[in-house]
């Protein structure tokens, strides 16, 4: 008689394909849309100045006015939810409070991930979507857009909306490169900056 694991890793696997949506699933949830998607883009884009490996968090206020951000670095050789979704509370836990003692959500959380390879859905920004979902609901907030930033420009994932720029390059391609908008050459430290 043999005893083996299997069942229990049958279990995690399942449990771990679950923490993920697809772009139908998304767009199905009734995700509020973007009044102005490319002023958004633009300003997390000049705020942050996110290289491909970054994701912004940011927070609007109901009258649609950032009232928080925060980027930081992503583990590429993950696709689980419950990671991204750790890291997406971790960062919103540093720039703003919860809105758990309100009643309804009032506040919307917009997630941008700068990322090498094509505009459409993947299966890891599956993981993202199914972590900005889950982060919201834990903090109080409404989900909002989950938008993608690639060598292509920008593109709402659920959404037939896009653009050129800002791109996935468009920090390095200014006069002077990295090194003018990167004094230290060193991403971290803007990763590390908050709008509030």
């Amino acid at each position: 008689m043999t005893i083996g694991f299997a069942p229990a890793r049958t279990a995690s696997t399942s449990s771990r394909l679950a923490r993920t949506l697809e772009a139908a699933e998304w767009t199905a949830a009734g995700i509020p849309l973007l009044t102005n998607p490319r002023e958004v883009v633009k300003d997390l884009h000049t705020r942050h100045l996110p290289a491909p490996g970054t994701a912004v968090v940011a927070v609007f206020s109901p009258d649609g006015r950032l009232t928080a951000s925060a980027s930081f670095a992503q583990r590429a050789d993950t696709t689980d939810g419950w990671e991204r979704r750790n890291a997406i509370l971790a960062h919103l836990r540093r720039v703003t409070s919860d809105d758990l003692r309100r009643r309804h959500p009032v506040r919307t959380a917009v997630l941008l991930v700068c990322r090498d390879g094509e505009p459409g859905w993947t299966e890891t920004d599956g993981a993202w979507m199914w972590g900005l979902r889950d982060a919201c609901s834990l903090y109080g907030l409404r989900s909002g857009a989950y938008i993608t930033l690639t060598r292509d420009g920008w593109h709402v994932i659920g959404e037939n909306r896009g653009g050129r720029t800002p791109k996935a390059a468009s920090w390095s391609e200014t006069p002077g490169g990295a090194a003018a908008l990167r004094p230290t050459g060193a991403p971290e430290a803007l990763r590390r900056a908050a709008a509030r």
